[in-house]
């Protein structure tokens, strides 16, 4: 009888905000093995190495067997079985961040498919996510090279893709818009500017965010500054102020206001608690 084993790491801080690994590992599951109903708080795939198991969600129950891969949502309620006689033996990495949602749109998972079966290119994606594993660690430097292989890990599922042509004007639109976000943040910049800076009007920059990623364009922009506001609190002896001006609000008491209505409480609260 095959040995059972479960070998894991979970980060204690996920500190990039383009895309940060939340856990990775993989395990050779027992018999019935069964995790839910319940739901992540983030991205979630499995790649099936061995054996077979069942992915229930929405409503639907999906048979897997070793070559497929499914994806969790955020948010979503899940369960997951190994099989009673063939239980599966897989690989996951879990992973969050602002390019996550974009970066899945141009796979073959979806909300309505969050299956592919017989993975064409398994084996180096199975490969991959044991890379990750490997380097896994508590310093910034691991943290940067797990999301360096997640990024590749990624791109395989990218590069088997069978409808590429999926990947539509609203991906490339928001692609552009993320990457003038990512750039200017820290100026007083506005849904209009980004909106002018790909050539849309503001209707069809949301509905293009909307499609793609789940959210306006202005909700995206407060979140990823807020993000880039968390990391300086906690790594900086910056004044809050300086921290506000830093992430693009030209007024304080703004930024407060914001960050304590994203985070149920006001900068100076934020770090008193990250530091203790």
């Amino acid at each position: 009888m095959q040995e059972k084993y479960k070998n894991s790491y979970k980060a204690t801080e996920k500190e990039l905000v383009s895309l940060s690994v939340y856990n990775v590992g993989y395990q050779n599951c027992d018999p019935g093995y069964q995790w839910g109903p319940g739901i992540r708080d983030h991205y979630l795939i499995h790649y099936i190495i061995s054996g077979k198991g069942t992915y229930q969600v929405n409503g639907t129950t999906y048979e897997l067997t070793a070559g497929d891969a499914f994806l969790v949502y955020p948010n979503t309620e899940i369960i997951y079985c190994a099989d009673a006689e063939e239980p599966w033996e897989y690989a996951w990495v879990g992973f969050t961040g602002s390019d996550a949602a974009m970066i899945l749109k141009a796979t073959d998972f979806s909300q309505k498919t969050p299956c592919i079966f017989q993975v064409e290119n398994g084996k180096d994606i199975e490969r991959q996510l044991l890379h990750i594993y490997d380097a896994r660690g508590n310093e910034f430097q691991h943290a940067v090279e797990m999301a360096g292989r997640l990024y590749t890990t990624l791109a395989l599922f990218i590069q088997c893709a069978h409808r590429k042509e999926a990947k539509n004007s609203a991906n490339t639109y928001v692609q552009k818009s993320i990457e003038y976000i990512s750039a200017n943040y820290s100026y007083p910049i506005t849904v209009e500017d980004i909106a002018a800076y790909v050539g849309l009007s503001r209707s069809h920059l949301f509905r293009s965010f909307e499609d793609v990623v789940g959210q306006s364009p202005k909700e995206y922009l407060t979140d990823f500054r807020m993000k880039q506001a968390c990391y300086l609190l906690e790594h900086s002896d910056l004044s809050i102020t300086a921290i506000a001006n830093s992430v693009g609000f030209d007024n304080g008491l703004y930024f407060s206001k914001t960050f304590r209505k994203k985070h149920g409480m006001p900068p100076k609260e934020y770090r008193r608690k990250k530091n203790t």
